[in-house]
């Protein structure tokens, strides 16, 4: 599952995140985006984009099309 398909208020474990984009990857990397944090959907903008997500102690607002980039499975409520 896509982080971007995910609904608000969800929690999950990040897989992967951009294996194939070196450059993004170092970015989600050094946001915190790396494969076994947990992270949750806060919210989406009205549009749907950005996403407002949590990561640790982090809130960090990303593109929905850079979130197509990060592979996550759900984790239980």
């Amino acid at each position: 599952m896509k982080l971007a398909n995910l609904n608000p208020e969800l929690r999950c474990r990040v897989l992967s995140a951009a294996d194939d984009y070196e450059e993004l990857q170092s970015r989600f990397f050094a946001l915190g985006l790396f494969p076994g944090v947990e992270v949750k959907v806060l919210r989406s903008a009205p549009l749907g984009d950005p996403l407002q997500i949590r990561v640790g102690s982090s809130l960090l607002s990303i593109r929905k099309r850079e979130a197509e980039w990060i592979e996550v499975e759900q984790l239980p409520s």
